[in-house]
């Protein structure tokens, strides 16, 4: 495994978080938070965050899932380099 995995976004990843920022002051610290935690550890070896490999879900259209509070980030992991592809709130209404 790796020491440090290199992160990269993709066009959209890179629209949504421009959309975040704007409307979500917390956003910025959840993303460096995010980031910090790809770098060092994407599919969670340690069990100590919230990641979980989606069941039937192809490369390319992130495998991975990260949860910090009500937001979500998904990302492939392939070598060394981690690619986020999305991120968002979860829905207010996913658990009623």
């Amino acid at each position: 495994m790796p020491d440090a995995f290199r992160v990269r976004s993709t066009a959209r990843f890179d629209r949504l978080v421009k959309t975040h920022r704007k409307r979500h002051r917390e956003f910025s610290q959840i993303l460096a938070d995010a980031l910090n935690l790809l770098e060092e550890d994407p599919l969670d070896r340690a069990r100590t965050h919230q990641v979980k490999k989606l069941a039937n879900v192809k490369t390319g259209d992130g495998q991975y899932r990260l949860r910090l509070g009500r937001w979500r980030f998904r990302y492939d992991v392939s070598d060394a380099e981690v690619t986020l592809r999305y991120c968002g709130l979860r829905r207010e209404d996913t658990y009623r």
